[in-house]
């Protein structure tokens, strides 16, 4: 395994694909022999339910990936078992809370409104080339922190200033990649002197835990002032009474909210939001298609003038929902999930495992196996996933998209991620024309999030006034 990966590590998500079709969807990776790195990948549905669902108990995130997703701190991600079980009640809390919710549309719309419109309308008039990619990530953490911690790092704003906080996201990402990849012990090494990657992560680290320590500072502040506003570090700090606390745990547990949900609102969403813009490039009939249902839901004198859509409008946009399913299939924005295992057992697909193995899930080959998806599985068609009478497929859903993951834990912020990616891209369609640069190169980025390796450059020209 470790040869192969090194060899093919600028195509490692395709060449997995490769294997996995040549062994019916399930294939064992040795590792060397004095580590135990053995691997299960596998991209049977089947597998993946009985895994993360049937029988999840068996089947936890284990120390070693705790160690090497370090920077996500204890919280969630992170967590098994007893303590997994009160943050997932702790975070359901949260994201059910109604003062999130509307906190939720207040960000979007301004973040849009405030945000992308005026950004984009700048680069419309100057005829600029953008990286649509760029963009949407900066978007994404300028909306992710202000819902997290209450502040806007303003980083989507003319040329693009560098922002700490997502060079140091960006470091962490490409480091838990290469760790899952390699043996701990190479990568230990490699942290213990100093040198590439891992000397990159203990500064990007040391930097991301002086940004989350500066947030909760000011929280504080803001809520011994009576500041009002609503944030997951209000939320926190009220509801699990941190405000007071001046334990080492308390603050960990508060700067893990912070790097958590930045990470997850931030990476993801701008990924699947530059997948979908680039599928909707090589598929115009598919764009045609969203912006006659837009249309369709407009009074008619709102057809040609600039419009922000509503919550109640986007849930009445089924082909928009569907595009969004079919981009999470082909690019879904974490492609593996892995597992440890508890005690030996048999999969369904009759391959046993232990407990010094590792299950590697793959949702990027999931996505592209013709004996689940048909001959078609790697055409872009939306179509997929409504019904006959124009419903979503949510049976189709909940049996073969895992973006989200599914079972117990199943992401808590499902759907405030399709809230805002429903929300930012029916803006651009029904406002702008996206156009990507003849000859742009757009390949998957070898990380733990699937990004593009180079952007995605694009040209935007107004369409409503």
């Amino acid at each position: 395994m470790l040869p192969f990966s090194i060899i093919h590590f600028n195509q490692i998500h395709d060449k997995f694909v490769e294997i996995l079709k040549k062994n019916d969807g399930t294939v064992i990776l040795k590792g060397l022999w004095f580590t135990n790195t053995d691997k299960l990948l596998t991209s049977d549905p089947t597998n993946a339910h009985y895994i993360l669902s049937t029988n999840f108990a068996n089947y936890p995130k284990g120390p070693l990936s705790k160690r090497i997703f370090q920077v996500q701190g204890d919280f969630l991600f992170n967590s098994d078992h007893e303590e997994w079980k009160i943050h997932r009640k702790t975070m359901r809390a949260f994201f059910n809370d109604r003062r999130c919710m509307e906190a939720t549309v207040k960000v979007v719309r301004d973040s849009i409104e405030k945000g992308l419109i005026p950004f984009l309308d700048h680069v419309s008039k100057q005829g600029m080339v953008v990286d649509l990619q760029d963009l949407f990530t900066r978007l994404m953490l300028d909306s992710t922190c202000t819902l997290a911690t209450g502040y806007n790092p303003s980083s989507l704003s003319i040329g693009f200033p560098e922002t700490p906080l997502a060079t140091a996201m960006d470091i962490a990402n490409d480091t838990v990649f290469q760790r899952n990849l390699i043996p701990e012990s190479m990568w230990k090494l490699q942290s213990w002197l100093g040198l590439g990657v891992e000397n990159k992560m203990s500064k990007a680290l040391h930097t991301l835990n002086n940004i989350a320590t500066e947030y909760i500072k000011m929280k504080k502040d803001d809520i011994k002032g009576n500041v009002e506003g609503f944030d997951a570090l209000k939320f926190f700090m009220i509801e699990k009474d941190t405000i007071r606390s001046k334990t080492t745990q308390a603050y960990n547990f508060l700067r893990d909210i912070v790097i958590v949900l930045n990470a997850g609102g931030r990476d993801t969403t701008g990924a699947c939001l530059s997948w979908l813009f680039w599928l909707l490039s090589k598929n115009p009939s598919s764009e045609s298609k969203i912006r006659e249902e837009l249309i369709a839901i407009l009074p008619k004198d709102e057809v040609r003038t600039s419009k922000l859509f509503s919550v109640e409008e986007l849930n009445k946009l089924p082909y928009l929902h569907g595009a969004f399913c079919e981009t999470l299939r082909l690019y879904p924005p974490a492609p593996y999930q892995s597992r440890a295992i508890v005690q030996s057992d048999i999969l369904p697909s009759g391959h046993h495992v232990n407990p010094k193995m590792t299950i590697v899930l793959s949702w990027y080959a999931l996505g592209r196996m013709k004996s689940i998806w048909g001959n078609d599985a790697l055409e872009f068609k939306p179509e997929r996933w409504i019904s006959e009478n124009g419903q979503i497929k949510h049976d189709l859903s909940n049996k073969a998209l895992f973006a989200f993951s599914t079972g117990p834990r199943v992401c808590p912020g499902k759907n405030d991620a399709f809230t805002r990616m429903k929300a930012i891209t029916a803006s651009i369609i029904h406002n702008y024309n996206v156009k990507v640069v003849p000859n742009h190169p757009v390949t998957p980025n070898s990380s733990i999030i699937l990004t593009m390796k180079h952007g995605i450059k694009v040209k935007v020209t107004k369409r409503c006034t």
